[in-house]
């Protein structure tokens, strides 16, 4: 696999994303990954730490100058968990679960995560911003309501189908109700 084009790629698709989604200083970003699928193979069969490592270390370049946290999930063999700063749990109220990613529970993008963040934890769950999908792994339970898709430009990492979501606030009201800013 060539990470270089991994890079590539997903720099692009984090920008559609980011676009897309109006993400602020402090918001949380959300990634689902497999590396089986980008490598070409079937989820949970074919993990690749390297890709792991190419696109958690991308995703830091990408989101960290923002001030953009980002939350990586792992597999459903850790109830899809995911690795935040210590910090990010702590302000955001998240609970800290006691589990380490390992390449068959939890996958080669959580172990990255794991080694690339400053002090690493897991927690059971975080309300994201908006989030990226690569290899169809579910992380909806992880985007804050109301969801929207994204459509990036690339719609595959390497083998992967990529998705992603950002939020909107609810809209409330009737009839009577507006929605455009007051001026």
């Amino acid at each position: 696999m060539d990470l270089e084009k991994i890079n590539t790629q997903l720099t692009t698709i984090v920008d559609d994303v980011l676009a897309a989604a109006n993400l602020e200083e402090n918001d949380l970003f959300v990634l689902g990954c497999s590396t089986s699928e980008i490598v070409g193979g079937t989820i949970g069969k074919e993990s690749s730490p390297k890709v792991g490592e190419q696109v958690i270390k991308t995703l830091i370049s990408e989101l960290k100058p923002k001030g953009i946290h980002l939350a990586v999930q792992g597999c459903e063999h850790i109830n899809r968990s995911l690795v935040v700063e210590r910090k990010v749990a702590k302000e955001k109220g998240f609970e800290i679960v006691s589990v380490v990613p390992a390449l068959h529970a939890g996958g080669a993008a959580s172990i990255a995560a794991f080694k690339q963040f400053d002090d690493p934890v897991e927690v059971e769950h975080v309300v994201a911003q908006a989030g990226l999908d690569i290899g169809d792994t579910s992380i909806g339970m992880h985007v804050k309501f109301v969801q929207v898709p994204v459509r990036p430009s690339l719609d595959q990492l390497g083998s992967a189908h990529v998705t992603a979501l950002r939020s909107r606030p609810k809209y409330v009201g009737g009839p009577r109700a507006n929605y455009d800013p007051i001026k």
